[in-house]
């Protein structure tokens, strides 16, 4: 495939577009892919940056692993340069802690937008941040060497970029509760067999398997696939009626579109 020009290349983040698809991808593999407050933002800007042609977003990582985690130097007294040190943090108001935290959160939301669909292509280590950030697409495909960990609450801290949500949805409260107070290793094996993941393959078979996901999205109607999407993310919060009430009507409007008939 030929290379693209990068839309955005800055802190570890590389953002190109090929018509409906469009990669992330972590290009720091030194640092085992290592995130900072500057990656976050990034992160969050690549989505700004998604044009309205891009269906299918693929979240990849140079090198063995996807990441590991946040970087060390945020543990340091000093942190990062130009950013608050936790020191910092904690002696900040209640208000600007949350502020900044939400600002963190920011390049973990858009992977879930209705109009696309967000798939990891994971291998190797994802500690801690670098397994939110898994969770925070929608789909995950995995590579047998796959080691997922959340570490934060062993660390005395707690999981604070948008993964919690997402892991209990995925494996139920409590096999949550316990890989996250553990902070133990979830293998691949694991992860498909707890719908963790949806696919495992050999790490050598990872970009051809996801490549093959990605195509057999793309061969669904784009608006019928927004309104799919749309309407399983709203199941967990209503009840079976109102669902069903929601199915009717999401089917009216795709009924309405095909035929041609305006609302």
């Amino acid at each position: 495939m030929a290379s693209l020009d990068p839309v955005l290349d800055k802190d570890g983040v590389r953002l190109t577009v090929d018509e409906a698809i469009a990669t992330v991808t972590l290009t720091n593999p030194a640092k085992r892919n290592a995130q900072s407050p500057a990656l976050w933002r990034a992160l969050a800007e690549a989505g700004r940056l998604l044009p309205g042609t891009v269906r299918v977003v693929v979240l990849r990582a140079e090198g063995k692993s996807f990441s590991a985690g946040l970087d060390r130097q945020a543990f340091t007294p000093e942190g990062f340069e130009g950013e608050p040190s936790f020191i910092d943090l904690a002696r900040g108001s209640d208000a600007e802690l949350d502020a900044t935290i939400a600002g963190y959160q920011e390049g973990f939301t858009w992977w879930r937008r209705s109009d696309i669909v967000s798939i990891a292509a994971v291998q190797g280590h994802a500690i801690g941040a670098g397994f939110q950030l898994a969770l925070a697409c929608d789909l995950r495909v995995v590579a047998d060497d796959v080691q997922f960990a959340m570490r934060e609450t062993s660390l005395g801290l707690v999981p604070d970029l948008t993964g919690t949500h997402p892991l209990v949805g995925l494996v139920g409260y409590a096999r949550a509760l316990e890989i996250c107070a553990t902070g133990r290793f979830v293998t691949a094996e694991e992860a498909v067999s707890t719908g963790l993941a949806n696919l495992a393959v050999p790490v050598g078979q990872l970009d051809d398997a996801v490549r093959d996901l990605g195509a057999a999205l793309l061969a669904a109607p784009r608006d019928a696939l927004v309104e799919t999407k749309a309407l399983l993310q709203g199941a967990v919060d209503r009840t079976y009626e109102d669902q069903r009430v929601a199915e009717r009507a999401a089917q009216g409007r795709r009924l309405r579109d095909l035929a041609g008939v305006g609302d």
